[in-house]
């Protein structure tokens, strides 16, 4: 590559590729059809260089007496450096827009956050309240009731053999009225 080469171009030439000067008279040659089979490789003659053919077999376009190219050298892409920081008033005016809106989708987003824990909290609160079992007043005299009924079960034809446990029981109702009356008052 330390080849120097110097072209000189006449104004002649110039003018003939322009297509203002006289254009040479030339014979066009016809093209010779081709007698010798595409497939068949190249005779060589003695003091020829062998030319880059397609190899049929590989697909390559080396020949065996040739080394083969060396692999592509890769290099980094670096990026392209950062602008400098501008000086223009009006960009420097967008950017602090800019950071000002994102402060105040951050204090929007933290007040978010809690708005919805307190939802959370409040709607838990009410579903406890909801769905909490109201206060269930104990049954008294099961005991006595309890009596009462395996007394008849055990005598179906004989009612009156159960009066003593159906007198237990009435008692029983009785006092716990009376004691639910004076609660009450």
């Amino acid at each position: 590559m330390g080849d120097s080469y110097t072209v000189q171009l006449s104004t002649e030439l110039i003018n003939q590729l322009a297509g203002d000067g006289p254009k040479p008279k030339r014979k066009v040659k016809k093209p010779k059809p081709k007698t010798r089979n595409e497939r068949e490789p190249p005779q060589i003659k003695k003091n020829q260089i062998p030319t880059a053919q397609p190899n049929s077999s590989t697909g390559s376009i080396w020949s065996p007496r040739q080394p083969p190219p060396p692999p592509p050298m890769y290099l980094p892409i670096t990026p392209p450096p950062h602008p400098p920081p501008s000086s223009i008033p009006e960009v420097e005016a967008i950017r602090a827009v800019c950071r000002e809106s994102e402060k105040v989708v951050e204090k929007l987003e933290r007040k978010e956050s809690d708005m919805l824990q307190e939802l959370n909290q409040r709607a838990k609160e009410l579903r406890d309240k909801e769905f909490k079992l109201p206060y269930q007043n104990p049954m008294l005299c099961t005991a006595e009731r309890e009596d009462c009924l395996r007394c008849y079960k055990e005598n179906p034809n004989e009612p009156l053999k159960c009066s003593h446990a159906v007198k237990k029981f009435a008692d029983c109702a009785r006092q716990a009225r009376q004691n639910r009356n004076v609660a009450a008052s």
